[in-house]
C-alpha cells in the first residue's frame, strides 16, 4: 500500500475522510499517493491551527476567518456538481473518475473578499415585509427523506438517502 510510509495519524484521517466521502455520495481521489499528500497537508494544518484547513488555500490561522475552508469546505458540493471534483481534488465523483469530467484545475469559488479578509458569516434569515422569514439562500428539501439544504442549487445527490437532485423541491 502506498500509505505505508505515512504517519499513523495521516492514515487514520485518510480512513475517516474516506467514510465522510462515501456518506456524502462522493469518493476520495483514487490516486492514493496524491490523496495521502493532501491528507498530510490537512494533518499539518490540524497541528498548526487546531483544525483541518484546506491545504490548497492560504489559511489565516483564525478559525472564525477560515471556517469556510475547514475540510470538507463550504465549496465542495458546488465544485463537485459543476466539475466532478472539489478545488483541491480530494473529493471526486464517479463522473470525474470515469473521465466524463475533464481533469483540469478549477476556479476557486471562495469570494475575493474572503480571500483578503477571511470568512464573513452571511445573515441567514431576514424578516420579509409580510412578517414572514426570508432566507438569504434558497432552501431545498429532499422529497424522499426531508433533508434540507440552504444553497443556490439543490445538491447533486442527497447525502442522507442518495437520491438525485431531481428529487429536491424548493422549500423556502
Amino acid at each position: 500500500m502506498a500509505g505505508e510510509k505515512h504517519p499513523p495519524e495521516v492514515l487514520k484521517l485518510y480512513e475517516r475522510l474516506k467514510r465522510v466521502a462515501v456518506e456524502g455520495g462522493y469518493m476520495l481521489n483514487p490516486d492514493e499517493e496524491f490523496t495521502l499528500r493532501l491528507v498530510q497537508g490537512l494533518q499539518d494544518n490540524i497541528g498548526r491551527f487546531g483544525y483541518p484547513a484546506c491545504p490548497c488555500r492560504l489559511a489565516y490561522g483564525e478559525k472564525s476567518k477560515d471556517v469556510d475552508l475547514i475540510c470538507p469546505c463550504y465549496y465542495r458540493d458546488a465544485d463537485i456538481e459543476e466539475y466532478g471534483t472539489c478545488y483541491c481534488t480530494l473529493y471526486v465523483n464517479e463522473d470525474w473518475v470515469s473521465g466524463r469530467f475533464p481533469h483540469k484545475s478549477i476556479p476557486d469559488r471562495r469570494p475575493a473578499d474572503f480571500v483578503l479578509n477571511g470568512y464573513a458569516e452571511p445573515e441567514p434569515v431576514r424578516r420579509a415585509e409580510s412578517g414572514g422569514l426570508s432566507p438569504s439562500l434558497p432552501v431545498w428539501r429532499c422529497k424522499v427523506c426531508g433533508y434540507l439544504a440552504a444553497r443556490d442549487e439543490p445538491p447533486g445527490k442527497c447525502p442522507i438517502c442518495k437520491v438525485g437532485k431531481e428529487r429536491f423541491e424548493r422549500f423556502l
